[in-house]
């Protein structure tokens, strides 16, 4: 019975760690990866909104473009 006490508490050891590493990959390298590669089409609105963008300073002059 020893033994097996032993081996559950070594399994629970190991799961909450193995938890903590999925967790830990996910927030930290996933999540960044992903909203970096949405970043750009969620900002496509909004750029929208704000009078979109000129190829160049003088263009958005001459659009009529504030700050």
């Amino acid at each position: 019975m020893r033994g097996n006490v032993m081996d559950m508490a070594i399994g629970i050891i190991l799961g909450a760690a193995f938890g903590k590493i999925v967790s830990s990959f996910v927030g930290d390298v996933l999540m960044r990866l992903w909203g970096c590669s949405w970043a750009d089409e969620l900002l496509q609105p909004l750029r929208a909104l704000a009078g979109g963008t000129y190829a160049s300073l003088a263009a958005a002059k001459e659009a009529g473009a504030r700050r």
